[in-house]
């Protein structure tokens, strides 16, 4: 689609706040208008509008798709979205350490153990964490305060939340950042310790590299749009 507005605005939409393109409402790809409950955010996707050049790039809008996903993806049923991102518990990067070298080892207890231990006192939980990738189950209750913990969120949260915790293949480093336990750059470092790790001993791979940059982004994009909410 080509740019077509030459204004840009944030505007009361109901209980929340609305962008309009010279005064005519944005709305989702399902027709519903695009509302969100801070204005802060709302003024950061119309940031976005207004940045758009002669052609609407929506990689370039990523505050805009992650309302769009709130509003048309993830509010028609929360408790099954909220459901598959809990299901990331069951396997948490963090309960996965390497078997060796020392020094690998060391750096995932510095960097995933404080992040653990959050999560113990947060939730009152134990957590199984086992050497290398075959799978341990976590202990039930575990689970159940982990789902608890997401299933009360609502669609605007699951929406920031979701790239968290997909990037990351953490549940508890996203919940973490949620939360304020943790900031941004920390959970990002934590779920880079291996590919950096693997970077550091054979080099770094260009493609891998942009792959990791393009994931930095969406988490970025995860990280700014629940820090815009309030």
């Amino acid at each position: 689609m080509k740019r077509f507005w030459k204004e840009v605005a944030v505007v009361r939409e109901g209980d929340g706040f609305g962008i309009a393109l010279d005064d005519r409402p944005v709305r989702t790809p399902g027709r519903t208008p695009l509302a969100v409950p801070s204005e802060a955010l709302a003024e950061a996707i119309a940031e976005e509008w207004r940045s758009v050049g002669e052609t609407i790039d929506p990689r370039a809008m990523p505050l805009t798709g992650l309302a769009n996903a709130a509003i048309d993806r993830i509010a028609p049923d929360p408790d099954a979205f909220a459901a598959g991102l809990a299901r990331y518990g069951e396997s948490d990067l963090l309960c996965y350490r390497a078997e060796s070298p020392e020094p690998l080892v060391e750096r995932q207890g510095a960097a995933w153990d404080p992040l653990l231990d959050w999560a113990r006192g947060r939730y009152d939980v134990h957590f199984e964490t086992t050497a290398g990738v075959i799978h341990r189950p976590q202990p039930e209750a575990t689970l159940a305060r982990l789902r608890e913990a997401v299933t009360h969120l609502g669609p605007f949260e699951l929406a920031g939340l979701s790239p968290l915790v997909t990037v990351t293949g953490s549940l508890v480093a996203a919940l973490a950042l949620l939360e304020g336990a943790a900031d941004a750059d920390t959970v990002w470092q934590a779920s880079r310790i291996d590919d950096d790790w693997q970077a550091e001993q054979w080099g770094e791979d260009e493609l891998a590299r942009q792959a990791a940059e393009a994931r930095r982004a969406d988490f970025d994009a995860g990280a700014q749009f629940l820090r815009l909410l309030g």
